[in-house]
């Protein structure tokens, strides 16, 4: 009797045979900007501690890359490499950046279809099409969530492309799963308006949304502006309404905390200017 043998999943690799298309690899990013531990002057943690190993070796096998930032990746791949030899030497990886759209102000309008930034996405595909793997990367975390990466990915799916998504860290679920707050309905509405005024407009109505809808909602800000808008939420949301702040996630100095405004006013906090902090609340 012949034996049989169970089939195992096919393994990422960074260059298909024949004329098939590639495929488009979802890399996952660290959250740490692959920056130092300010608190101890320690490097940033070992990938393996964030990272799944299937992701990193999938990275390490890869040659072409669609990224939010060049840089950024480059040090990804430097400390892949330092786990899981890279197919190719970093100054022969081939990595093209995406078009960069504006941060900040987002009142929710979406903006008309540009014909010539379609075009330059689509472009960014034509490894894909010839028959390599192409990681997407973002700057952290997972790309196309909260991240410009999305326009790719449906890029992909209309160019027959197939999509493989790796797992990794999301600073918006873990903010969320750390929160306490209502996990089962909840709204990212990205960066509020810069503008003091229309700032604190946009706050206001979040806040009555989570309060018909029971919806947690949570917001991001540049780093730098981390004060502003704290200080904003803290000015504007109601004193019952429960605030959580994640601050530097899968760093070894982060921390998350939920209370009430009115708790939040009588405790003085310091948030950082150059480490990426959730923001999110659920009004009572």
């Amino acid at each position: 009797m012949s034996s049989t043998k169970q089939n195992k999943p096919s393994q990422p690799t960074g260059r298909q045979t024949g004329p098939q298309t590639g495929r488009l690899l979802l890399i996952p990013n660290t959250l740490d900007f692959g920056c130092l531990d300010d608190s101890t002057g320690e490097a940033a943690p070992d990938l393996r501690d964030v990272l799944p190993m299937g992701a990193i070796t999938a990275a390490a096998s890869l040659t072409h890359w669609i990224a939010e930032n060049a840089k950024t990746t480059r040090a990804f791949l430097k400390r892949v490499g330092e786990i899981s030899p890279l197919r190719a030497p970093l100054q022969e990886q081939d990595i093209q950046v995406l078009p960069r759209p504006n941060k900040g102000g987002n009142k929710g309008t979406s903006k008309r279809p540009d014909p010539q930034e379609d075009r330059q996405i689509t472009d960014l595909l034509a490894p894909a099409l010839a028959g390599h793997d192409v990681g997407l990367i973002s700057e952290a975390g997972l790309p196309g969530v909260a991240d410009p990466g999305a326009a790719v990915v449906l890029a992909a799916h209309k160019a027959g492309v197939p999509v493989l998504p790796l797992s990794g860290p999301s600073s918006l679920v873990l903010a969320l799963a750390a929160s306490g707050l209502h996990g089962q309905s909840f709204a990212f509405v990205g960066y509020l308006p810069v503008e003091a005024q229309e700032r604190a407009q946009r706050i206001k109505d979040l806040e009555q949304t989570s309060r018909k809808a029971h919806q947690t909602q949570l917001v991001i800000e540049t780093p730098y502006r981390n004060t502003a808008l704290w200080q904003a939420l803290l000015q504007h949301l109601q004193g019952n309404t429960l605030l959580s702040v994640s601050c530097g996630l899968t760093l070894p100095q982060g921390w998350s905390r939920t209370d009430t405004v009115e708790r939040w006013r009588k405790l003085p906090v310091t948030l950082p200017d150059d480490i990426p902090t959730v923001f999110s609340w659920l009004a009572a």
